[in-house]
């Protein structure tokens, strides 16, 4: 991609994505997340004013004189987008591809991030990892996050290992993060252990995209050739490619069940179709929760 077709595509992305946040996203965003709002900063003298419940007991037992624990507003919050760009991320069935749906979601969670004031980094990953760029704040990080997601060319075959990523946030990220997993997640291998451990210390979610003729293609009855873009497998006939798309399905619920059982929230996005909607859905479900617990 030409320097200046890229510089035009991140523009265009940033006003768009800036507008929405600033118009819709924002105020959902904020405080939503377990891990922000206060954290343990000290432990001070009782005073009367003080709330009971706040006491200490370990600390006054040892002292014989009350303490309680004083906490602070955390002033920040840090966000990790991981995001699929494996082969099948290039397809599109319309004017969109899976891989430019999933960077105008990772676009939207940036700069709702920084808005926030919340740092932000990103991670690409196939069945490796492809590039990481470590957290920060500000704008010209986050354009620095959309050149990168709009630059990149996955190689040809290149599968999808969710794992990978799992276990690289896992050792690389000692502080507790959101993570944001984004992608289509078609053959993501044996990951449901890596997210239990990632899960336990981090807050996970999953931005799950699909193209509406993935959907379609189980009730095709015409003559298909097509060929899997991250096995290179080839399918041809209209039995075939029916029997290709429903094992596809099974593998899509076989792995939303797993985010299911870890308790991992998942929200889908398809391709071509308005991702505002349920990107608010999300940040309006998880504070609802976050209200409730």
């Amino acid at each position: 991609m030409q320097t200046r077709e890229l510089i035009a595509r991140v523009r265009k992305i940033e006003i768009r994505t800036r507008k929405t946040v600033e118009d819709i996203i924002g105020g959902a965003y904020h405080s939503m997340f377990k891990g922000r709002g206060i954290e343990f900063s000290e432990v001070r003298a009782y005073a009367p004013e003080d709330d009971v419940r706040d006491i200490d007991w370990n600390v006054t037992a040892r002292t014989g004189t009350a303490h309680i624990k004083k906490y602070v507003e955390e002033r920040e919050l840090t966000v990790l987008l991981a995001v699929d760009v494996s082969s099948s991320m290039r397809f599109g069935s319309g004017e969109e591809t899976k891989a430019e749906t999933a960077a105008s979601a990772a676009a939207l969670l940036a700069f709702s991030a920084i808005r926030n004031h919340d740092k932000v980094g990103l991670i690409l990953f196939s069945d490796k990892i492809e590039f990481f760029l470590p957290p920060r704040a500000g704008r010209r990080h986050v354009l620095r996050i959309l050149r990168e997601l709009v630059a990149r060319e996955p190689e040809p075959n290149r599968k999808t290992d969710l794992a990978c990523p799992l276990e690289f946030i896992s050792r690389a990220q000692k502080k507790r993060a959101v993570v944001f997993l984004i992608g289509d997640f078609a053959e993501s291998g044996d990951f449901e252990r890596s997210l239990k451990l990632l899960n336990r210390k981090h807050d996970a979610a999953v931005f799950r995209v699909h193209d509406p003729f993935e959907e379609k293609l189980a009730l095709a009855r015409m003559h298909l050739n097509l060929r899997d873009s991250e096995t290179g497998r080839l399918f041809s006939a209209g039995a075939p490619s029916a029997k290709y798309a429903a094992a596809q399905l099974s593998l899509r619920k076989k792995t939303e069940e797993t985010f299911r059982r870890i308790g991992v929230d998942m929200v889908d996005l398809t391709t071509g179709e308005d991702i505002v909607r349920p990107l608010i859905g999300f940040f309006r479900s998880r504070r609802h929760h976050r209200g409730r617990s």
